[in-house]
């Protein structure tokens, strides 16, 4: 059997966190670390002296100083005085436990020399959809499967999406359209394009970037404002098709702006507390940005697409597609009537995330 590349060793050790299986994330010099997820693990007798968290999650937990704080998904080690067993790592790695469970402790943080593996580490989980949190080198953890820090970077980096199929797909917006989906080898996520008109190599399209979001786009939550932006973004393509122009939707199955459902439905849990979308996420030890607006201009040259006018008020994005290769020729804003569920959601957006808004 041939040995893997280093992105299918990372798919593989992504596939092995959502499973519960342990890591054994391997170093130079040293013999590997076994990394056992706290969320997921299966290993009922596991136990460690030591947890891996990102520095916002611990400094919640008042275990990280000041300046580690300062870079909130930095990796912080913690050290028990008396073993983590699943329960007390799970509660630990969760903030929806936090009043249940009062730490009962000491814990202290502590100095490490494997910054690389922890960053790796907490970076799959995230990819993973878990919490970012690992019981390290835990006892009777069980069966590890071996990773390494630069088989991350390489599943980053690899080029391996390509269109899958495409078929005709009627609209309620258009009933000219095109569905066009893309698969990866070493990623379970399948993204899709909806081209509306006929493409015109000189004419740019209008392009719209939608993350998913199933609580807005299928359950009609008014917490976002994803469902109607997904609806006024086809029904403006469907005009640009009338007047004989053509639009692109590129559906991008990156939940939670990259968190994953499940860690969106805990960020909207922390947000019935009273915080914010940034400091929900950053609780649970998770970034408030994770998504790779580069799978996008991979899907747009797919198409032949290299200049686009894009519908956003979202600068990241228009500067995400520009370091990737795209022109964009105009930025067409797209904000939508609030209510009194989003108010809140899109003034974060405004205010911390730089979106233009009124």
């Amino acid at each position: 059997m041939s040995t893997p590349s280093p992105s299918r060793r990372a798919a593989q050790a992504v596939d092995a966190l959502r499973h519960g299986w342990p890591l054994a994330m391997e170093r130079e010099g040293g013999d590997p670390l076994i990394f056992l997820p706290a969320e997921t693990a299966i290993a009922a007798g596991a136990t460690a002296r030591k947890m891996l968290l990102g520095a916002a999650r611990a400094e919640t937990l008042k275990l990280a100083n000041q300046r580690e704080a300062a870079v909130p998904h930095a990796p912080v080690v913690v050290h028990a005085a008396v073993p983590f067993d699943l329960a007390t790592a799970r509660a630990v790695a969760d903030p929806a436990q936090d009043l249940r469970n009062p730490l009962k402790g000491p814990f202290r943080a502590e100095d490490f020399d494997w910054r690389d593996e922890a960053e790796a580490a907490l970076e799959l989980a995230r990819i993973a959809g878990v919490l970012p949190a690992f019981m390290v080198d835990a006892t009777d953890a069980g069966e590890p499967v071996a990773v390494a820090a630069a088989d991350l970077r390489a599943y980053a980096a690899a080029p391996a999406l390509r269109i899958a199929t495409r078929a005709r797909l009627p609209v309620s917006a258009s009933a000219d359209a095109e569905i066009v989906a893309y698969r990866s080898a070493d990623d379970l996520r399948e993204h899709v394009a909806l081209v509306l008109g006929n493409p015109d190599g000189d004419q740019p399209p209008l392009v719209r970037l939608h993350s998913e979001c199933l609580t807005g786009d299928v359950l009609g939550s008014l917490k976002c404002d994803c469902g109607p932006q997904l609806d006024a973004s086809l029904a403006a393509m469907a005009n640009e098709a009338r007047a004989g122009r053509w639009g692109v939707l590129l559906y991008l199955r990156q939940e939670g702006r990259g968190i994953g459902l499940v860690n969106k439905l805990r960020a909207y849990s922390l947000q019935d507390q009273g915080f914010d979308t940034v400091d929900a996420n950053t609780r649970l030890g998770l970034p408030d940005e994770a998504r790779d607006f580069p799978v996008a201009a991979r899907m747009l040259d797919l198409l032949g697409v290299r200049a686009v006018r894009l519908m956003t008020n979202n600068l990241r994005k228009v500067v995400a597609l520009e370091n990737a290769g795209v022109t964009v020729v105009e930025r067409v804003p797209h904000e939508l009537p609030r209510n009194p569920h989003n108010e809140r959601y899109l003034a974060t957006k405004r205010d911390r995330s730089g979106h233009l808004l009124k």
